[in-house]
C-alpha cells in the first residue's frame, strides 16, 4: 500500500531507524495473522506443531510477499523524486489479528507514504509496482509446487511454495481493491483500463489457483 503526501526531493534510497522497526513489527504480525488463517488453532482445527511450522513458513513467505510489496511502492517513488517511507499502522495491525481469528484477513498493515510533486500517472505507477511485484513473485514461488506431496525436505519445499504462491496472489488482489489507502483506488484514478486488467488478472488467478490446490498446502 502506498499514500501520498506533499513535496519533492532528490532520490535517496535509504531507511530509518523507525520505518525498519514499523517493517519488522508488520512482518511478525502479518506473519502470526497467516498463520492462525491457515492453521486455526484457537479454533481446534491444528495442534500446537502445525500451527508453529505454520508460523515458521509464514515468515518466510509473508516476510518475502510483504517487504518486497513495500519495497517496490518505495523504489518507484523515490524513482520519481520522492521522499518515502513506511509506516506501520498498528490499528490496522490489530485489526489483522483479529479478522484472522474469524476466518478471514484484512492485511493492511501500513504504507509507503511518499511526498513530492508527482501526477496522477507517476502516482498510478507507484500504487501499482506492489501488486505487479507480488504477482511476479508467486511466478517465482509457483516451480516449488512441483514437490507437493512428497515427505521430508522435498515435501516442505513443495508447502514453501504452495503458501509464496497463495500469499503473493492474495496481497495483489487485496491491494488492488479500489478502497481506501489500498493499492486499487489510486490506479483506478490514473487508469480504469490498467486497474481492470490488474484487479481482474488477480482475482482470475488467485481464484484459480485456490480452485486447482486448495487453500490449505496439506
Amino acid at each position: 500500500m502506498s499514500v501520498r503526501t506533499g513535496r519533492r526531493s532528490e532520490p535517496e534510497l535509504r531507511f530509518s531507524d523507525v520505518e525498519l522497526r514499523d517493517l519488522a513489527i508488520a512482518w511478525i504480525v502479518l506473519s502470526v495473522a497467516f498463520a492462525l488463517l491457515l492453521a486455526p488453532i484457537h479454533r481446534g482445527l491444528a495442534d500446537v506443531g502445525t500451527f508453529v511450522t505454520m508460523i515458521a513458513l509464514s515468515f518466510v513467505t509473508v516476510g518475502v510477499a510483504f517487504l518486497l510489496h513495500e519495497l517496490a511502492h518505495k523504489v518507484v517513488a523515490i524513482e520519481y523524486g520522492q521522499i518515502a517511507e513506511f509506516r506501520a499502522d498498528y490499528q490496522m495491525l490489530f485489526l489483522a489479528i483479529m479478522s484472522a481469528l474469524v476466518g478471514f484477513l484484512f492485511a493492511a498493515p501500513g504504507a509507503v507514504y511518499h511526498r513530492g510533486r508527482i501526477t496522477v500517472r507517476e502516482n498510478g505507477h507507484i500504487a501499482l509496482a506492489g501488486p505487479l511485484t507480488n504477482l511476479l513473485l508467486a511466478l517465482l514461488f509457483f516451480p516449488l509446487l512441483l514437490f507437493s506431496g512428497q515427505s521430508g525436505l522435498v515435501g516442505f519445499l513443495g508447502t514453501i511454495g504452495h503458501m509464496g504462491v497463495l500469499i503473493n496472489l492474495f496481497l495483489a488482489a487485496f491491494n488492488m481493491i479500489p478502497f481506501g489507502p489500498l493499492d486499487g483506488r489510486t490506479v483506478l484514478e490514473w487508469s480504469k483500463p490498467v486497474f481492470g486488467a490488474a484487479f481482474g488478472l488477480s482475482i482470475l488467478l488467485l481464484g484459480g489457483f485456490i480452485w486447482a490446490f486448495g487453500i490449505w498446502p496439506w
